[in-house]
């Protein structure tokens, strides 16, 4: 049977009312990847049909994002090891997508639990992204992380089913 999209299933106990919608997309994210790269072959991770973006990439980044994203809305900078898994997504081929969707699982885990904790009165308080520090507000940050990671998600999901299609054949 199949389940009502996570918006559909209510409140999500213990996150404030105005980031239910942030935390319902990025729990359906998780569970779109999920099903789609269940199965998904090893050998297939890294390709790039037609000079797309791979299936790796798709991964590593979802999850990096989030990370500094969630940096930049508690108003800390990126840590070197946040600039060195940014400066090797994509290139950091040698891991299996079994590593990668561990991976994105933790961090989505951690930004619930990060939304849990954010407390309302301050979503509109700025924050600053990058070395320019580049005005934001907190409420900014969590939705372009919602928004940011369902669209890598619909990239994904085209890129992998391409690639599950070829290599039928």
């Amino acid at each position: 049977m199949n389940k009502p999209e996570v918006w559909l299933r209510g409140p999500l106990d213990g996150i404030p009312a105005l980031l239910q919608p942030v935390a319902h997309a990025l729990l359906q994210a998780r569970e779109e990847v999920n099903e789609l790269m269940a199965d998904f072959p090893d050998k297939l991770l890294w390709e790039k049909p037609v000079g797309m973006a791979s299936p790796g990439f798709h991964l590593q980044h979802m999850a990096g994002v989030l990370d500094r994203l969630y940096t930049y809305a508690k108003g800390e900078q990126l840590s070197q090891q946040q600039l060195d898994y940014l400066a090797a997504e994509g290139k950091n081929t040698d891991v299996k997508v079994s590593e990668l969707l561990e991976h994105f699982n933790k961090q989505v885990d951690i930004v619930i639990k990060q939304l849990s904790e954010t407390d309302e009165a301050t979503l509109t308080e700025v924050r600053g992204v990058g070395r320019a520090k580049m005005p934001s507000t907190v409420i900014g940050l969590l939705v372009h992380s919602a928004e940011h990671t369902m669209r890598h998600v619909g990239q994904l999901l085209v890129t992998a089913k391409i690639l599950l299609a070829g290599d039928k054949h």
